[in-house]
């Protein structure tokens, strides 16, 4: 059986976009952080202080970021959580993480300790 051949399209039917350079949905490409759009801040209490932390659904996360807990990426529309210290609500003490790094920082510390 011989392999099926590629066919081009005629110019006037319209072709579908390609798939290879995913783009996030425009909902999710805004840089805003709505609380409608992230799960709600809640302070955890952990040994080496009280942490902000807030779970960023994969619709919304819509960058690249670096995980401090594997030193890995976390790629646009994944799930994660960003963590800041609770008595430093500035942005640039914020930290994105991968949920399962975040859960298991006490028993395995990062390479890329922020605190």
């Amino acid at each position: 059986m011989s392999p099926r051949k590629a066919r081009r399209l005629p110019d006037d039917v319209p072709r579908r976009p390609r798939r290879g350079g995913r783009t996030p949905p425009a909902a999710a490409r805004e840089e805003t952080d709505s609380p409608a759009r992230l799960g709600p801040p809640r302070t955890e209490e952990w040994p080496d202080g009280d942490w902000v932390v807030r779970q960023v659904p994969g619709e919304a996360a819509a960058k690249l970021y670096r995980c401090p807990g594997c030193d890995q990426e976390i790629r646009p529309g994944t799930a994660h959580v960003v963590v800041w210290p609770a008595q430093t609500p500035g942005p640039e003490d914020r930290r994105h993480w991968h949920n399962s790094c975040w859960r298991r920082r006490p028993r395995r510390p990062g390479p890329a300790r922020f605190r």
